[in-house]
């Protein structure tokens, strides 16, 4: 067990039962406030920690890590210094945040300076990503969707249960919680019998994901193995990979998702840890037929997150439309992982790999408008007394996680987004 995760630790911080925010939690993010420029920071509670004036201050002068890795604006260089390191900060903040700890309890100065409340400060993209997979890993969203689009009988394609399916997709695009989004333009074919048109996109949805965070970089020719993944994971968020369904399919075929996919993403912006996840592993799926040796794996390697996603009208409240979880996931992170690897592709610290989209195998557990409205078939009625098929214009799409065992709540924040206007071409 590792000890910062023991759920008995309390902190002298005030932590609400719901907060996802406990000291077993203490996320990594970038901020910034009106005041200073980007840094590290860590959530406990509803404040932010800046690991720059504490580290300035002396408080982490064991750990003999420079300052300017504090004072940066993307996590990176600080992943860069390798997991014992990076565990052994959390584990420092454990203990100087720990109720019995007076250290910074009861030096006031100090306090005044190395906290901020969440509410007054600037979140920022965690990570400068360089590269970004998603990958197409919800055996019961693949079912659904090759049910709508392809023979019932036959929902999976023949590859799917042997690998986990991917495509690189475009991280310029990858903005942080809060960002709003135009709505993408693009051609679509709306009548089979006549020429494609060129125009806003009409069946915009969301797609509920996590995405994993590279920590530890690869040589190109080198291969991760399933049993050595988790060396190179440093931490998840929660990811929406905003999806126009009419460009999509119009120009999926051969090559796959392009413009459909590569106009925005959204992130939420605290990486919780691998090592604060680890107290709810739970077996993943029985994976018939038997796989190929380099994706077996020994273990429980799910993860038991609650996510949520809300659609909040302009002028309305928030309306949940899916509850999911992402131990419903068929492919596993290390073997998505493993698989990625296994031709020599070499992997870089700050990487993101999303999940794809997690749905359950309930209607309500759905995680896309696509699948929730049956592809239009069932709308989604609001409190508001409106209806979605999809998502309008000045819709908030907000997607929550968390997970929760003997009384710890360990949670993502939120990944927010607001659909406006296309710009017009």
């Amino acid at each position: 067990m590792i000890t910062v995760n023991d759920p008995s630790l309390k902190s002298w911080i005030d932590v609400q039962p719901n907060c996802d925010f406990p000291i077993q939690n203490l996320p990594f993010g970038i901020f910034k406030t009106q005041s200073s420029s980007p840094r590290v920071g860590i959530a406990i509670g509803d404040q932010v920690l800046d690991l720059a004036i504490l580290n300035k201050l002396g408080f982490m002068d064991k750990l003999k890590i420079d300052n300017s890795i504090f004072t940066n604006q993307y996590l990176n260089d600080f992943i860069a210094l390798g997991k014992s390191t990076t565990s052994s900060v959390r584990e420092l903040i454990s203990h100087l945040l720990n109720e019995n700890t007076p250290d910074l309890r009861d030096n006031k100065e100090a306090r005044a300076k190395v906290f901020q409340s969440i509410s007054n400060v600037q979140m920022q993209l965690p990570v400068r990503v360089g590269d970004y997979t998603d990958f197409y890993s919800s055996i019961d969203h693949a079912t659904n969707v090759g049910t709508m689009f392809r023979d019932p009988s036959n929902a999976l394609l023949p590859n799917w249960k042997h690998l986990p399916v991917g495509y690189h997709g475009r991280a310029s695009s990858i903005v942080i919680s809060g960002t709003d989004i135009h709505r993408p333009k693009g051609q679509t074919k709306p009548n089979e019998h006549e020429p494609p048109v060129f125009g806003p996109c009409r069946l915009l949805d969301f797609e509920l994901e996590t995405a994993f965070i590279i920590g530890k970089e690869t040589k190109l020719g080198e291969s991760i193995g399933t049993a050595a993944a988790q060396e190179h994971i440093f931490g998840m968020v929660l990811f929406n990979d905003w999806s126009a369904r009419d460009i999509q399919t119009w120009e999926y075929i051969p090559l796959g998702p392009f413009l459909s996919k590569n106009f925005a993403s959204t992130v939420s912006p605290w990486v919780v840890t691998m090592d604060a996840l680890e107290p709810f592993r739970v077996a993943g799926y029985k994976q018939d037929p038997k796989v190929l040796p380099y994706l077996e794996y020994s273990g429980d390697k799910n993860i038991d997150i609650h996510l949520d996603v809300f659609i909040q009208p302009e002028k309305g409240e928030e309306n949940l439309v899916s509850h999911s979880n992402y131990k419903f996931m068929y492919w596993t992170m290390e073997q998505q992982l493993a698989h990625h690897t296994i031709n020599g592709c070499n992997v870089n610290i700050g990487d993101m790999m999303a999940s794809g989209t997690i749905s359950g195998p309930t209607p309500d557990s759905y995680g896309s408008m696509l699948e929730i409205s049956w592809r239009g078939t069932k709308p989604v009625k609001l409190v508001d007394g409106t209806e979605r098929k999809f998502i309008n214009d000045n819709d908030t799409v907000l997607v929550r996680g968390y997970c929760q065992k003997d009384g710890v709540r360990i949670g993502f924040g939120e990944a927010k987004g607001k659909i406006i206007p296309a710009i017009e071409y």
